[in-house]
Parts: C-alpha cells; sequence; structure tokens
C-alpha cells in the first residue's frame, strides 16, 4: 500500500505542475505593461518574454489632483482671476511688517557682536591671558559672527527694498 501513495502522490505533484504551467501560458512584454492574453498582445504589438516566472507587483495609481478654485496651475493668467488688490496689499504690509521685526532683531544682534568684538580688542578672559593662541581664536570668532550680523542686516535691507512701497509708510514718509 505505502507504494500506490507514493506512486499517486507522484502522479498527483506532475499533474499540479502541468496545470500551474498551463495556467500561466505566455506572458507577453508590452513596454512596461505585461499581459498574458494573446489577443490584447497581438493588437499592441507585444513581445513574448522567455525565460523563468515572472512576478508583477501593481504599484499604487496616482489620484488625481482635486481641483479648487484657487489652484493656479489651472489658471488662464486673466485679469478676472487674478488676486484682489486690497488682499495683495495686506499681503505686502504683513511681509514687510515680518521683514522689519526681523531687521530689528538682526540689528540688536548686530550691535551686540560689535559691543563684544570691542574694534579687535577685546578684554581677555580667564585663561587667555596665559594662552595668547586662545585669545586670538576667540577674537576671530567674533570678527566672523560682526562679519555674519552684517550680512543678515544687508540681506533683511534688500528684501525690503524689492518690497512695493506700503501706504502705511508712504503716509509717513510725507509727513
Amino acid at each position: 500500500m505505502p507504494f500506490l501513495t507514493i506512486r499517486s502522490l507522484a502522479v498527483a505533484t506532475v499533474a499540479l505542475c502541468v496545470l500551474q504551467a498551463h495556467a500561466q501560458g505566455r506572458i507577453y512584454r508590452c513596454g512596461n505593461e505585461y499581459t498574458n492574453d494573446a489577443q490584447v498582445a497581438k493588437s499592441k504589438g507585444c513581445s513574448v518574454m522567455e525565460g523563468g516566472n515572472i512576478t508583477i507587483v501593481e504599484g499604487t495609481k496616482p489620484t488625481p489632483a482635486r481641483s479648487t478654485n484657487n489652484n493656479t496651475a489651472t489658471r488662464s493668467g486673466s485679469a478676472t482671476e487674478r488676486v484682489d488688490a486690497s488682499a495683495q496689499r495686506a499681503r505686502d504690509s504683513d511681509a514687510r511688517a515680518i521683514l522689519e521685526a526681523e531687521l530689528r532683531k538682526a540689528e540688536e544682534r548686530l550691535a551686540e557682536a560689535r559691543k563684544a568684538y570691542a574694534n579687535g580688542e577685546p578684554e581677555k578672559q580667564g585663561i587667555e591671558s596665559r594662552n595668547y593662541q586662545r585669545y586670538l581664536d576667540r577674537v576671530a570668532e567674533l570678527k566672523a559672527a560682526v562679519a555674519r550680523a552684517e550680512s543678515d542686516v544687508a540681506g533683511l535691507q534688500r528684501e525690503l527694498g524689492r518690497l512695493p512701497a506700503s501706504a502705511n509708510a508712504a503716509g509717513s514718509a510725507a509727513k
């Protein structure tokens, strides 16, 4: 009896292999797509894939972007779809206020850095009286801090110069 069981198991395995080979059939490659439908492959001019089994894992399909009225990509550029002038002035004044606040902070940092630098002759601290190189290193760091602060102030002033003049700034300049 054990012989019949092994034989029937071998027959079942062979039958399973034949079914699996028949189930997969030929695989056709159509560019970046694969199909096992011969009619589709023939209509698209696909080529038969030779070799081992092919495993294909489908990726996620991108969802279309949601369309909104404010989507700038769909705008035609006509004057009726532009931002309202009062809204733009409000945005410009907000940007100016933010830049002016940043400029004040940068100017304060510059003043502190210049005070600490003391025209290249800050007071020696602790061990620096015995270790002159440490003093020179600190002076170089202070000089670099002053240069960075000056660069920040100059950059913020350039940005402010690029913004259109606000109504408040123009009104206070006229007074």
